[in-house]
């Protein structure tokens, strides 16, 4: 069984972060694995250097297999530097990827996501009308002075604008560490957004106590803070998260344990605060398949992450070592998983044919700050 069998299952913020689902002609529907492959194959080689597909760890193992290069958004975004002569950039991934990779890219280069439906409920849960509120009322309360904004690169291209015009900028899993210690040397606080997980994961393995962190809440005015909670903080938190990490349970961790004597449990740093704590080690996509990869012979291992990823690095590392999904159940990127491998097939035989479908495309109001959050972060490690 491979892991594209398993259906996601979705909760209610994933239902309103996805999309109205993109119908494909009746063409491209009820395609065997075997034509789609070699059709793919065909229109790849038909556009030779033209094109480069990118591929998301959390992509399923269908459409993965065609990628170019695989890794974390950033990751892929940065491969783009690598191919100026490509005219076409399929990103398979999610909205936000494509427009990270759309500001990264050169003026001719074109970014296609096969699906516009896949989304990211994480990065749907800061508005960009929500975040000018914020920082209205930071001003009111009399410390947006004090603050500066750091936004997760899980975010919309209009809020790494927001973050850029007003001196932040952007931060992955892997230098989200590096970013804070960047951001305090500067100002005295940070607005972190939009997953307050990895904001206070980190802060903690930084020292920063937990009462020095706040959650801000969107929907409430102020934030649902004081006056007095925001003077204290620190790290000023979004209220958001990542619809996949937060499944993760302390209690899952507990019966691994127990299951498998002597397993090592690693997380992203995306999960709650009680499972990071819980966990013997935690860190990006990157660092986990690292970590694994160098691990001993021997060993085993219970992976808290989506589960697409965790099933390859299974795969990869056995029989040598180990490797289990922290939920039996799996946990699924529901939105991710929305890019087929008709959809793939669809966007490169309609390339092939002089067709580009879903151009995705910064508006030019966000582009230039949005650039520059993103130059920013280019400079931390």
């Amino acid at each position: 069984m491979t892991t594209g069998t398993f259906l996601p299952v979705l909760n209610e913020v994933e239902k309103a972060s996805i999309r109205e689902r993109q119908p494909l002609p009746e063409q491209y529907l009820g395609l065997s694995d075997e034509e789609m492959a070699t059709r793919i194959a065909a229109a790849r080689a038909a556009l030779g250097d033209r094109l480069v597909i990118l591929g998301h760890h959390y992509q399923r193992d269908e459409v993965i297999r065609f990628a170019d290069y695989t890794g974390d958004s950033f990751k892929l975004a940065r491969e783009i530097a690598r191919h100026p002569q490509a005219e076409f950039i399929v990103f398979c991934g999610v909205h936000f990827m494509a427009e990270s990779a759309d500001l990264l890219g050169l003026p001719h280069q074109k970014v296609i996501l096969p699906d516009l439906a896949a989304g990211c409920s994480m990065a749907d849960m800061a508005a960009p009308d929500q975040l000018d509120i914020c920082w209205s009322e930071l001003e009111q309360l009399g410390v947006a002075s004090r603050v500066v904004p750091v936004t997760y690169i899980n975010s919309a291209a209009a809020i790494k604008s927001f973050v850029g015009e007003r001196g932040g900028t952007v931060c992955t899993s892997s230098n989200a560490a590096a970013t804070l210690d960047w951001g305090w040397k500067r100002k005295e606080k940070i607005l972190f957004l939009p997953d307050q997980h990895l904001g206070r994961n980190t802060a903690w393995k930084m020292g920063v106590p937990l009462d020095e962190m706040v959650v801000w809440d969107p929907f409430e005015p102020f934030g649902g803070l004081t006056r007095e909670q925001v003077e204290h903080a620190k790290l000023i938190l979004w209220k958001g998260h990542c619809s996949v990490h937060v499944r993760f349970t302390v209690k899952q961790i507990e019966s691994v344990r127990a299951q498998h004597p002597g397993v090592r449990v690693i997380v992203h740093p995306e999960v709650p605060h009680d499972v990071l704590r819980a966990a013997d080690d935690f860190g990006s996509t990157e660092y986990i398949l690292k970590t694994v990869r160098e691990a001993p012979a021997g060993t085993t291992w219970a992976v808290g992450t989506e589960l697409h990823l965790v099933h390859r690095l299974a795969e990869e590392v056995a029989p040598a070592k180990t490797v289990l999904s922290l939920d039996s159940m799996g946990c699924l990127c529901s939105t991710m998983f929305r890019v087929s491998p008709n959809h793939l097939l669809w966007v490169l035989e309609g390339l092939v044919d002089g067709e580009v479908h879903n151009h995705v495309v910064v508006p030019d109001r966000d582009k230039k700050f949005a650039r520059i959050a993103l130059d920013r972060m280019l400079t931390i490690t």
